[in-house]
């Protein structure tokens, strides 16, 4: 096909994405952002597929699609969107759409689309503009692996929100194909199972997932800790041993908190992702590797590379395609779907002999208001010391860690009846959350003790290990983000 595909989304990465994928199976493709947009580059250019998002900016999908209709009758329209229903199905087709496709999007459906109305074209003699109709998308083979199952199986929670569905949809498109992705968000949001999901819906799914904390590896070991080494190529190299590159061979390195790398280790590791080969210490030759490279951060590395502490020229090999993690606070509507499936796994996992079946309305009100700065992370293990502590059926108030507490009773949050209620009764429970603070004496004096005695905890630790911040954040059971943020809202220097 010599004439390009148009793609319309104001999706930035989807488009990029898309372009990409579609380019590599034969496809040339251009993008545009906005129906506007795309009219403008339809006036000047001849293209035989528009494939566009029914949701755009000031025009949508529909509105694109007639203009298509009324002005180049060879250009045959593929809908994108996340509202697939038969009604909308319906109208598409009568405004002249080829086929729709329902997000987040299967990139082998996506080109099972798009080859069959360019083999239409082809056995037929017709431009793709004929009137060919739609073909229905093929049923999923049972043997195939679908991305919405991998979330459940591999322990990730697929969620409804929209922040969710993005995510899901930018996994499936980038998971079969060879892109370095650097996964960036706050500790706690799930970055190294995102790494996982992607590993285990690729090419690379049967070799090895290899997770590399950098923040852990020694400076001046980190060149044998990734490559390798020779025996005898350094004092203490009795035997020859495999790094991480060669541990991961033919599956997936993922490089946790990759800010920490030494940065006189950052030019190597740039040279084996632009090479494609690897040398161990004290060895001759290079040998070739095959690894598909994910690195995650909770830092702004931009900021990093401005002051020196980053190669950004490592930056920007890392950043083929960035995925967000986005905190918990910013997309709560997941927070009753998170909490119910870790509430299950809690229960099977301390083997419960009356199970715990859900939480009081009071505390589903709490969760969520609260702000959840350990993110999904500090969810789980929320709902799992409460289902230890709960007694009955029904998570309660005092089955709450200390900070969810004083929580409630800095919010007014007030208790509701037993069990988890309609949901009108939860609507009512967190609306009534919504009362403004209403914080005692008692209550403010016990939140003044309590932040003193972790402050002296905290600087204890800091004096024990030397005030090594890493060593100090593991001996506190806390992830070094969370140490920093307590560090400055303490003024400890």
């Amino acid at each position: 096909m010599d004439e390009p595909i148009l793609i319309v989304d104001d999706d930035v990465n989807l488009n990029r994405l898309l372009a990409k994928f579609l380019e590599r199976n034969g496809f040339p493709s251009a993008t545009a952002y906005s129906a506007e947009e795309a009219i403008k580059i339809l006036s000047s250019q001849k293209f035989r597929i528009v494939l566009t998002d029914l949701r755009l900016p000031h025009k949508d999908g529909l509105e694109l699609l007639q203009w298509i209709s009324g002005h180049d009758s060879g250009c045959r329209t593929v809908l994108m969107t996340n509202y697939a229903d038969v009604q909308t199905a319906v109208k598409a087709m009568k405004l002249g759409a080829a086929d729709y496709i329902a997000k987040p999007i299967i990139p082998d459906d996506l080109l099972k689309k798009i080859q069959d109305l360019a083999d239409n074209a082809g056995r037929h003699g017709q431009s793709l503009g004929a009137e060919t109709g739609p073909e229905p998308a093929p049923p999923a083979s049972p043997g195939k692996k679908m991305l919405g199952q991998a979330f459940v199986d591999k322990g990730f929670i697929r969620g409804t929100s929209q922040a969710a569905v993005q995510l899901e949809q930018h996994i499936r498109l980038v998971a079969p194909t060879p892109i370095t992705v650097l996964i960036s968000g706050e500790s706690g949001t799930g970055k190294e199972y995102i790494a996982r999901l992607i590993h285990n819906s690729s090419k690379q799914s049967q070799g090895p997932f290899v997770a590399v904390d950098c923040g852990s590896i020694p400076q001046d070991l980190a060149g044998s800790e990734l490559f390798g080494h020779k025996k005898g190529s350094f004092t203490g190299a009795v035997a020859d041993k495999n790094g991480f590159f060669q541990q991961a061979e033919g599956g997936t390195l993922f490089f946790d908190e990759i800010e920490n790398l030494p940065y006189s280790v950052q030019i190597h590791l740039l040279r084996a992702l632009q090479e494609k080969r690897i040398r161990p210490v004290g060895a001759e030759k290079d040998i070739e590797t095959h690894v598909r490279i994910i690195a995650a951060t909770n830092e702004d590395i931009p900021s990093l590379c401005a002051k020196g502490s980053f190669r950004a020229d490592l930056y920007h090999r890392l950043n083929e395609f960035l995925i967000q993690a986005v905190p918990l606070r910013e997309r709560k509507e997941d927070i009753p779907l998170f909490s119910r499936k870790f509430l299950e796994n809690a229960n099977e996992e301390l083997e419960k002999e009356i199970p715990v079946l859900g939480l009081e309305p009071e505390v589903l009100a709490i969760f969520m208001q609260y702000d959840w700065p350990g993110n999904i992370r500090e969810l789980l293990y929320t709902v799992k010391r409460a289902c230890l502590l709960c007694q009955g059926q029904y998570v309660k108030l005092e089955d709450l860690p200390p900070e969810l507490q004083r929580s409630a009773a800095g919010t007014g949050t007030r208790q509701a009846s037993t069990g988890m209620g309609t949901p009108a009764t939860l609507h009512a429970a967190a609306t009534d959350a919504e009362s403004g603070p209403t914080v005692s004496l008692p209550n403010l004096q016990a939140r003044i003790s309590l932040a003193e005695e972790e402050k002296n905890r905290i600087l204890a630790c800091l004096r024990q290990c030397n005030y090594n911040k890493t060593k100090a954040a593991r001996l506190l059971d806390i992830d070094r983000k969370t140490l920093y943020n307590k560090l400055r809202s303490y003024g400890i220097e």
